[in-house]
C-alpha cells in the first residue's frame, strides 16, 4: 500500500513550521536555551490558540478529536524547530484522561487542558531508570498517594500530573495539592526541563481505566519521542548540509570533498527510513492495535538511537566549532539524547519488541 499524508496533515505541519519560524527564530531559541527554563508562556499560548494543546482531545471537550498520527506529526515539526514547551507531557496527560478517565474526570479536566488553561504532564519514571507500568512503586491508599517519581517533563510547570502507580494504574494529582514536593532536575535538554516529584499522602484521583490505559499512553509516548527525534535528525542533516556547502578549505566548499560527500550520504540514508517507522507506529496506535505496542517499541529504539548517531556525525562535520557552546548543533543533539533516554533506553525496547515478536 502507499502510505502518505492527507492535505490536513500537511497543513498542520506547515502551520506549525510557520509558527516556529515566526515566533521562535534562531536568536529567540538560543535565548530560551541559554536561560534553561525551557518554558515560554507566550509560545505555549500561541500553540494553544492554534489548537495544539487539544489535538487528540475529543471535540465535545473543546479539542480537535484527532489521532496519534496527528500528535506525531506535531511532535516531528516541533522537534525540527527544537521548540521549547510542554507539548509531550501535555498531550500524553490528555490522552490518559481520554482513554482511561471517568466521565466526571473528563468533564472536569479535558476542556481546561484543551484550552491551555491548565498544563498537564505524565510522571512515569522512577529512580532506578524504569518507566514500565509493571515496575511502578508509588502507592495509593484511601485516596492518598505515597512515592516518588523521577524525570517528570515540565514537572515544575504542569498543573496536573498523571502519575503511574503500583500495579500499572494511573492517578491524577494536582501540583498545588498538599504533600507534593517538586525539585527541578538539571537535564541536558534545556528546551524541555525535568523535575523529580515526591508524594507524601498527597490527595489523588484514580483513573478507573488506568491499568488498561497505562500501556497505551506509554506506547503513544514512545511514538511521540521517536517523532521528535526524527524531526531533530532532519534538522541536523539540513544544518550540516548548509554548513558543508558554505565552509571552504583549500578554496572550495568542504561539501565537494569525497569523504564529506560519503558522510553526508550516510546521514541521509540514516534519516529517511525513520519516516516510515514513525508514521506507521503512529498510525498503528489507532488503526492496527494488534501491532501497536511492538511498532511503538521498534520506532523508539531505532529512531532515537539513529538520531543520536546523526547528531554525533553532525558535530564532527562542523569541525572544531561543532564542539562549542556557540554552535547551535548542540541544541538538537541534546534534544535527541533526551528522546533516547526518556521512557526507556533503546536496549529496553529492543528486548520488549523481541519478546512481543515471540523471539
Amino acid at each position: 500500500m502507499e502510505f502518505g499524508l492527507t492535505e490536513e496533515h500537511k497543513l498542520l505541519m506547515e502551520t506549525l513550521r510557520g509558527f516556529a519560524a515566526r515566533e521562535c527564530p534562531a536568536a529567540r531559541l538560543r535565548e530560551l536555551f541559554e536561560a534553561g527554563a525551557g518554558h515560554d508562556p507566550e509560545l505555549w499560548r500561541g500553540l494553544t490558540e492554534m489548537g495544539v494543546a487539544g489535538l487528540a482531545i475529543p471535540d465535545e471537550y473543546g479539542g480537535a478529536g484527532l489521532e496519534i498520527l496527528d500528535l506525531a506529526l506535531a511532535a516531528e515539526t516541533l522537534g525540527s524547530a527544537a521548540l521549547p514547551g510542554p507539548f509531550l507531557g501535555h498531550a500524553l496527560a490528555g490522552l490518559a484522561l481520554r482513554l482511561g478517565g471517568s466521565p466526571e474526570q473528563r468533564e472536569r479536566w479535558l476542556p481546561r487542558l484543551a484550552s491551555g488553561e491548565l498544563v498537564g504532564t505524565i510522571a512515569f519514571g522512577e529512580a532506578d531508570g524504569c518507566f514500565e507500568p509493571g515496575t511502578w512503586s508509588a502507592r495509593v491508599e484511601g485516596g492518598r498517594l505515597d512515592g516518588a517519581k523521577a524525570w517528570v517533563p515540565f514537572g515544575a510547570v504542569a498543573d496536573l500530573l498523571v502519575v503511574g502507580t503500583a500495579g500499572g494504574g494511573l492517578a491524577l494529582v494536582e501540583r498545588s495539592a498538599p504533600g507534593v514536593e517538586i525539585a527541578p532536575v538539571d537535564g541536558l535538554d534545556r528546551t524541555r526541563p525535568l523535575a523529580s516529584v515526591r508524594f507524601a499522602k498527597a490527595p489523588c484521583d484514580v483513573l478507573p481505566g488506568g491499568v488498561a490505559t497505562a500501556g497505551r499512553v506509554r506506547d503513544a509516548g514512545l511514538v511521540l519521542l521517536a517523532a521528535d527525534a526524527f524531526g531533530a535528525a532532519e534538522k541536523l542533516l539540513e544544518m550540516t548540509l548548509g554548513y558543508a556547502r558554505a565552509r571552504e578549505q583549500f578554496g572550495q566548499p568542504i561539501a565537494q570533498f569525497q569523504a564529506v560527500k560519503h558522510q553526508l550520504a550516510d546521514l541521509a540514508a540514516e534519516v529517511e527510513p525513520m519516516r516510515a517507522l514513525v508514521w506507521y507506529a503512529a498510525h498503528a496506535q489507532d488503526h492496527v492495535r494488534d501491532d501497536a505496542e511492538r511498532s511503538a517499541a521498534i520506532a523508539k529504539a531505532h529512531v532515537t538511537d539513529c538520531a543520536v548517531r546523526v547528531a554525533r556525525e553532525a558535530v564532527q562535520l562542523h569541525g572544531g566549532i561543532g564542539f562549542t557552546w556557540e554552535c547551535d548543533v548542540q541544541i538538537w543533539m541534546k534534544r535527541a539524547l533526551f528522546d533516547r533516554a526518556l521512557l526507556g533506553s533503546p536496549e529496553t525496547h529492543r528486548e520488549r519488541q523481541a519478546a512481543l515478536g515471540g523471539w
